[in-house]
């Protein structure tokens, strides 16, 4: 794995928490705002998995 992957990784789970908290919360402002640093953490999880293969 490279640094793209494990960022990205943990992006999308640091927005599928917080898109939990937000429902939980109900906080709609929170909720989106984790949908979207999920959705940015799988673009540079596969930026990641793009720069890997391109190395083979």
């Amino acid at each position: 794995m490279n640094k793209d992957q494990i960022k990205g990784t943990a992006k999308q789970v640091e927005g599928k928490v917080k898109e939990q908290a937000g429902k939980v919360l109900d906080d709609k402002t929170m909720e989106v705002k984790g949908k979207l640093k999920n959705q940015e953490g799988k673009i540079q999880s596969a930026y990641g998995d793009a720069k890997k293969d391109l190395k083979k």
